[in-house]
Order: structure tokens, then sequence, then C-alpha cells
């Protein structure tokens, strides 16, 4: 067959993602700080583009970002009325535990925040021509102090109501390592016990660099002590008394410790080598305090009502009056080029934003209406949750949503919470049931130990726990019962069978 040139057309579809698509991802995931920074350059760029101060003129057309959307995710509600999610409702009739995993009821469908956006007036380039990743982004820093603790909490492999409550922990742990908060607060914040605070405390003493997580200096070189094996009576009583040494009375401090000379010389010198500051070596950013994206409050008839937090939201106005007059004035293609550009990226602009706003309410209110029962009763009643979830009730991508709770925040009765916060792993029900979170699993499990102890009946084993389990819907293996012991620090069945006997 001999080989000849020919010519061919062929019709097919791609999907082009224009700088400008690309420029509106990004914004999804900037936090409010990061966004107010980005709108400040195009300010800057833009001529057409300015804040709204006060009531636009009415020479000014612009479709400003509103910064109280709201939207009914109760039933029967208006599409975009406010975001009344009425617990009383969704769980009528139902216990607190109840509550907490049961159904959440339908929703009335939103605003579609998720739809397509028109970008044939943004397809020229503009300042959006390239991605903006320049030098700067090539750029490395020290980590943090807290990226290093949340680090070595996702290898703790801790889930639930624990982890929840390590996240607040990690958030008041201050540059130096200490903590800056009351376990008591903290326990009433999150709706748990105290006991349960302290013992997830306990874990996070075990962190790196030895001494994080202590509430006073004293603490944190008893914690480096205790790593050395060098905690003893003596060195108890001698960081009991630094105030003695600080005045330096050596005599006070050898009939306190009840030491001679030279072991209360050593026992200093020992002191002066540990780290006051364990949280010290780390790199620190400036500090920038949360600012919520999300408000959701009760307003007393038993709904949660969910509002974006205006201050954060940039409020701009293309000027369509100055536009007018720069175009009237173009005497030449490269100018009227650039006008017609300007006043593309401003119309994409306004609508990006409005969109964003549109979507982070969506989000938040979505996991508002899932996690109902956290605000109702507290961390313990944490239902599963994944991305997918959410993606799936609100139609949209999960990319979408994992972008959306990315370095945003929700000021709740129960404290300010990143939006990641409330996502949960969930272990599988018997028969296909509803799913129960990994939290009530280790509840359940301490209280079958704890009920050996109570009535004085025989040890369960790790096989027998899993076979109450099932009978009560929960499909768990026994390699996750022992996980979830040793997690809890709960001695296997042959020690515990022995401090029975001994005991």
């Amino acid at each position: 067959m001999a080989l000849s040139p020919r010519l061919e057309l062929r019709q097919g579809q791609s999907l082009v993602i224009t700088p400008q698509l690309q420029q509106a991802i990004k914004l999804l995931q900037l936090s409010n700080l990061e966004l107010d920074s980005f709108v400040e350059g195009e300010l800057e760029r833009n001529p057409l583009l300015a804040r709204e101060e006060g009531e636009a003129e009415s020479d000014r057309t612009a479709d400003p970002v509103s910064g109280a959307l709201e939207v009914d995710a109760g039933p029967g509600g208006p599409a975009e009325a406010d975001l009344d999610v009425r617990h009383d409702d969704l769980y009528a009739d139902a216990s607190p535990g109840d509550r907490a995993t049961g159904d959440a009821g339908p929703t009335e469908p939103a605003a579609d925040v998720g739809g397509s956006v028109d970008w044939s007036k943004a397809s020229r380039g503009g300042s959006f021509e390239t991605d903006g990743d320049g030098f700067e982004a090539t750029l490395t820093r020290d980590k943090t102090l807290h990226e290093h603790l949340r680090d070595q909490l996702s290898a703790l492999r801790i889930v639930g109501a624990e982890y929840a409550i390590a996240a607040t922990l990690i958030d008041a742990v201050d540059e130096g390592g200490y903590l800056r908060i009351e376990l008591a607060e903290v326990a009433d914040r999150l709706g748990c016990a105290l006991e349960t605070v302290e013992a997830v405390l306990a874990r996070l003493h075990g962190f790196e660099p030895t001494g994080v997580f202590a509430r006073s200096a004293p603490e944190c070189l008893a914690l480096q002590l205790k790593e050395r094996n060098r905690f003893d009576p003596a060195m108890a009583a001698l960081l009991d008394n630094l105030a003695l040494l600080a005045r330096r009375d050596m005599a006070a401090l050898k009939r306190v410790c009840g030491v001679d000379d030279d072991d209360l010389k050593d026992m200093i010198s020992e002191l002066r080598s540990l780290t006051p500051r364990p949280g010290a070596a780390f790199g620190s950013e400036p500090v920038q305090p949360i600012v919520p994206d999300v408000f959701v409050r009760e307003d007393g008839t038993g709904y949660w009502r969910v509002d974006l937090n205006s201050d954060t939201l940039p409020r701009l106005l293309v000027d369509q009056h100055y536009h007018a007059r720069v175009a009237a004035a173009a005497r030449n293609d490269a100018e009227k080029t650039f006008v017609a550009d300007c006043l593309a990226q401003a119309n994409w602009l306004v609508k990006s934003l409005d969109q964003r706003a549109r979507t982070i309410l969506k989000v938040a209110s979505e996991i508002v209406r899932q996690q109902d029962g956290f605000l109702a009763f507290g961390v313990e009643h944490l239902r599963p949750l994944n991305l997918k979830t959410v993606a799936d009730a609100i139609g949209m991508h999960e990319s979408t949503v994992s972008r959306v709770t990315s370095n945003k925040y929700v000021a709740t009765p129960r404290g300010v919470f990143e939006l990641k916060f409330f996502f949960t792993s969930s272990i599988a029900a018997v028969d296909g049931g509803e799913a129960h979170s990994a939290e009530s699993v280790r509840h359940k499990i301490r209280a079958l130990i704890d009920s050996e102890r109570e009535t004085r009946e025989r040890v369960l084993s790790d096989d027998r726990i899993v076979e109450i389990l099932k009978e009560t819907g929960v499909d768990i293996a026994r390699r996750t019962v022992a996980k979830y012991r040793e997690a809890m620090r709960i001695p296997s069945s042959v020690e515990r069978r022995r401090q029975l006997a001994a005991g």
C-alpha cells in the first residue's frame, strides 16, 4: 500500500481550564486573611474595581458580595432564608444518643452555588496569564511547633472525641510549648468529662519535644526528667521550691530536699541542662488571631442559625461610570484591549467572590446539619463524617468540599473550630445499618471492661468483646478491639484477670 499525505477533519470535545478558572479554584481555598491580601492586590492593579463604602452611587452598577448569605436547611423552609437547622425536629422523640447518631432528616435544596460560571468575558488573560507562582513559591520555611505537633497527632492514630480534644489542646499551646488553657474549660466547651481530657493530655505529654503541653515550668522540667529516668522525690522537692533556688537559698533547699551539698549541686547542674521552653527551637510565624468565616448560633427556638461573617467578605464594586469614560477616551486597539480586559477581570472577580461565599455557606450548612449532636450535647456525640458524605448531600465534588474546609473556621457555642474538625472516622454496622463513630465504640469497650470490676464477673477476652459488640450492631475485628484497648491503656484479659484475683 502506497503512503500518501491527506487531510482529515476531526471534531472533539475537551475540557480547558482557563487561567481565570484556575484562579477561582485558588480563591476557594484561601483563608480570609489571604483573600483580603489578594483583593488588595487586585484593587491596586485594576482601576475599575473599588470597595463598597456605604450605599452604592447611582452611576455604579455592581453585584457586591453579600455578607449575610443564608440558606434554610430545615424541612419546609425557603430556599434562601436564614439557615435554621431545627435539632428538635430532626431528632423528635429521640434520646441524646439517638440524636447524635440518627438520621438528620431531609433538607430543602439550597440555591445552587456550585454551578458553572460564564468565563467568556475573562478569557483574555490580563493579570492572570500566569498562576502567580514565582520564585517565592520555591522558598521553604521552618516547620512551626503546631505543625510538628499535628504531624505527631496524625501518627498517634486516635479518632473521634479524643482526636477532637487533642486538636483543641494543640491549638492552645503557645510558642514556648506551654498549654495555655484550663482543662476544665476544654471539658466544658466540648461537653465531655474532665477525666477524658486529662487522659488525652497524658498521651500528649509523650510528644516531642519533651516538655510540651506542660502547664508550668516545674511540670515542663519534670516531664524531661522523667524521660531521663531522673525524677525522684528529691528532684520533685527541688522543682516544687524553684523560688528558693531563684533566691539562692541553698540551706533551705538542702533541708527541703534532704540532700547534702554535693547532691544539691548535681541536681542544680542537671536542671540547667534542661530546656524550660521546648517549643522555642521551632520556627514561628506572626501570631494572627483566628477570625471565623461562619457563625453558628441557636436562636432560642431550637434552630441553628448559620451566617457568614460579613467582616471577612470583601465587598467590591465595578465602576461602570469610570469604565464608560475611559473606554470613550481610548485612542487605539491596545488601549481598548486593556480597558476590556480590566472590565472582564473585575466582573469575574465579583462573581467569583460571590460564588466563593455561597459555596462556603452551603458546605458549612450541611456540616451543621450532620453534626447537630455535637452542637447540642458535646464532643462525645460527633457523628462519623467524611468529605464524600457532604459532597453527595450538596451536589459538589469532594475536592471542592476539601478546599472549602481548609483554613476556614466556624464559631459555635462550643468554641471556634476549623471546618475539618467535624470530619471523623466511622466503624461499619452489622446488616448495613448506620455506621458508628469510633469514639462511641471506644466507650462501649471501656464500659464492658469497667463492668468486670463492678460486678466481679469473669474477665472478657477481646474475642468475647467482639461478639458482644456484634450483638449490638457493631461490626468490628478483634485486632481493632485490641488496638482501641491498648490506646486506652487497658491491660489484656490475662493481666486483668490477675489484677481481679489480687484485688
